[in-house]
């Protein structure tokens, strides 16, 4: 009826904006009829109204196209169903319907096309539609990617279906309260991309020694120096009830990729954990489990640093069940609430793709050439493929969201996003009660902060899966960022460490400056003492790694920075010739690998060794050892060998004409020197002077003193008693 309204008004009046705001009517008064009679009016105050449902979405014509791997596969059977999730809420002015669909990827323009059906046939605005996959690797195939084509009858199917999804859930709204809970799951997920060591360098599809962190290259340890990033263990949920205390639906948000493993159609552990939900919480009723997908882009479920969990993992009903009972635990610490409003606003923005240059773009033609009308087969046939891709699109509009449930917040990125960006968006949220949802609205690719460019792997190699301008990330980021503050009239909040006992003793000693590297980003190091003497970052430095753990009040994680090669540069000494450093460090190298394992204290002209210079670091066997000049046969080194992976504290004093070393609390190297260690030359944390054998590791709580600092001072600094 609503179409044939349409096309008569389209005849009467061909005026585009005419006919808009005509629709736009015709759309609130549809939006209003779906609503029960017993909504509240214009300046009562707001009422929550819900509704839930799932659709089946399972390919129905076999065999069907899957993707999610290299090249193209299909199947023939179903070991789970896939299904479509759909959530709407209203506040009785307003309307917004969230819908989590067991797929891969969706692109833009299939959404957006599913977007407008259904608000032709809802009233319900396109913006204030969310539609999300899980992401699971083992559905048909929606849209094309690396060697996987699109499955021309599932496009149709799916379709159809999510806008069924949308038109169900927004009917039938009935009075609902509403809470938040969260839990942390840190068994269930873990960082997936490891740093390579430096001479451990991979090449990538175009030929090219770039690799230096990739997805699952962890398995041999000895190669690695650590994780390229933190992980988010949050498990958050979104409860939803009817007014009577009857539950209507649960909003889950992990960030997991996915379990894998699956020989035919099947909507992975999310599918899993909705089911074990139903089971738990409402078995006999018409309650919908949602799980929707945090920011997964580089985490996986093996803990690559505790070899000992490497065995084959349970099952994958295990997994999924384990996680559902965290979530039922946490539901019983909710607070519900009714008198909620809404607001929700969206951002599209046309980015960038990294297009080949002329010789990659003449590489790409001649290995496509070659190709035929067959599909590609071996890395460089499919990233030559793509850059093809690439250099035709040259640009592509992204969309994120901003929802705001009263005190709750939803924001959503459009692409594979690392942990680190979901953690940051979170932080910054003027709500403390925000979840961040990917692959919302659009399959977009990876967006790798821009720091981890640098160390290149798959997650970076340019492709429709990974091909967005390398500020993409930071892009999309601000963007939820101001989509929030939109949502919540109130300011982004400025995230900053709480201060335990350590960090409140290094506050009580008064530093020239102190860095404790808790940044999401460069290139500044910000001083946490009154001076603000700040630091800058080099490249090849990744963030917001977890630190020691006593910085920060219980439950709270000290975060670090981890250094693949890059300095810190920091502020000179002025007013004094005695001088300290306190710093602990986190060596990620290898003992044997190189003469030195790492320098992480360094005090020297930019490029060159002086005479006068003075270097900390470790020896092949990581011994602390000591440095003045240039030739390491004139070095100090110590006895002990500082454990790998292991956080240590380490002090330099530089008093009169000599240096002491102080591993733990307890002397390891001192130096006479013919003259004090200048403070006027530039200090680098996390590599020589010259740039040789950089420290690759972490560094955190890094405090400067113009003085000698006393043994009772070191001693506290290092936490012994």
């Amino acid at each position: 009826m609503l179409l044939l309204v349409e096309e008569n008004l389209m005849k009467l009046f061909p005026i585009s904006g005419l006919f808009f705001s005509l629709a736009t009517l015709l759309g609130l008064l549809t939006t209003l009829s779906i609503l029960p009679a017993d909504q509240p009016a214009a300046g009562e105050n707001p009422s929550l109204l819900a509704n839930a449902v799932v659709i089946d979405v399972t390919p129905e014509r076999f065999p069907v196209i899957v993707n999610g791997g290299m090249t193209s596969r299909s199947v023939s059977k179903v070991q789970t169903p896939l299904k479509a999730r759909g959530l709407a809420l209203s506040d009785g002015t307003s309307t917004a319907v969230l819908v989590v669909v067991d797929s891969c990827m969706m692109p833009r323009p299939f959404l957006d096309e599913v977007k407008t059906n259904a608000s032709r046939r809802t009233g319900i605005p396109t913006d204030r539609i969310l539609i999300s996959a899980t992401h699971t690797h083992s559905a048909g195939s929606c849209m094309g990617a690396l060697g996987t084509p699109p499955d021309p009858a599932y496009l149709v199917l799916l379709k159809e279906r999510l806008v069924e999804t949308i038109v169900e859930a927004s009917t039938s709204l009935k009075p609902a309260r509403i809470g938040f809970a969260r839990t942390a799951a840190p068994d269930h997920t873990a960082i997936r991309r490891w740093i390579h060591r430096p001479d451990r360098i991979g090449h990538d599809p175009f030929g090219n020694p770039t690799i230096r962190a990739n997805m699952h290259s962890a398995g041999n340890l000895d190669t690695v120096t650590g994780p390229s990033g933190p992980e988010d263990p949050e498990l958050s949920l979104i409860s939803v009830q009817t007014s009577d205390g009857q539950p209507l639906a649960i909003l889950a948000n992990f960030s997991m990729h996915y379990f894998s493993g699956h020989q035919g159609i099947s909507a992975d552990y999310f599918g899993l954990f909705c089911d074990r939900l139903k089971e738990s919480v409402a078995p006999d009723s018409k309650f919908v489990g949602i799980m929707s997908h945090g920011c997964s882009g580089d985490v996986w479920r093996r803990d690559y640093a505790n070899p000992a969990s490497w065995a084959e993992a349970g099952p994958i009903a295990e997994y999924a069940e384990e996680l559902a009972n965290k979530a039922i635990t946490a539901l019983n610490e909710v607070t519900y609430r009714s008198d909620v409003d809404l607001a929700m606003a969206e951002q599209r923005m046309t980015l960038n793709y990294r297009v080949p240059d002329k010789q990659r773009l003449e590489w790409a033609r001649r290995v496509v050439e070659q190709l035929g009308d067959r599909l590609p087969e071996t890395r460089p046939e499919i990233y030559a493929r793509e850059q093809i891709f690439l250099h035709e699109r040259k640009r592509t509009e992204v969309v994120t969201q901003a929802l705001r449930i009263g005190d709750i917040a939803i924001a959503t990125t459009p692409t594979e996003t690392y942990a680190i960006t979901g953690l940051k968006i979170k932080a910054h949220s003027p709500l403390r009660n925000t979840m961040v949802i990917e692959l919302a609205n659009g399959g977009d690719g990876y967006i790798p902060p821009p720091e981890q460019h640098l160390f290149g792997g798959y997650n970076t190699w340019a492709a429709r899966t990974a091909g967005l301008e390398v500020m993409a990330e930071p892009k999309i980021t601000e963007s939820c960022h101001r989509l929030l503050e939109e949502v919540t009239g109130k300011p982004r909040r400025r995230p900053q460490q709480d201060r335990g006992v350590a960090a409140k003793r290094i506050v009580k000693l008064d530093p020239h400056a102190w860095f404790r590297l808790d940044e999401f980003s460069g290139p500044r190091a910000f001083d946490s003492s009154p001076r603000r003497n700040d630091g800058i970052y080099e490249p090849y430095v990744t963030y917001y790694l977890e630190g020691p753990g006593h910085f920060n009040h219980a439950g709270q994680t000290n975060r670090s920075a981890m250094f693949v090669g890059g300095r810190l540069r920091a502020p000179r000494f002025n007013n004094s010739e005695d001088w300290s450093v306190s710093l602990w460090v986190w060596n990620g190298m290898p003992a044997g690998v190189r003469e030195i394992t790492g320098w992480f204290l360094s005090c020297g002209n930019d490029h060159g060794l002086d005479a006068d210079s003075l270097h900390l670091g470790l020896d092949r066997e990581a011994r602390i050892t000591l440095l003045r000049g240039s030739d390491l046969r004139e070095s100090k080194r110590g006895q002990s060998e500082v454990e790998r992976w292991q956080w240590q504290h380490v002090a330099l004093v530089c008093e009169d004409k000599s240096v002491q070393v102080f591993l733990n609390g307890r002397e390891e190297v001192s130096m006479e020197l013919p003259a004090s260690p200048s403070r006027f030359l530039p200090l680098f944390l996390g590599g020589r002077s010259d740039g040789e054998s950089n420290w690759e590791g972490r560094l955190d709580e890094i405090a400067l003193f113009e003085r000698a600092l006393s043994p009772v001072e070191r001693t506290q600094l290092s936490g012994r008693r």
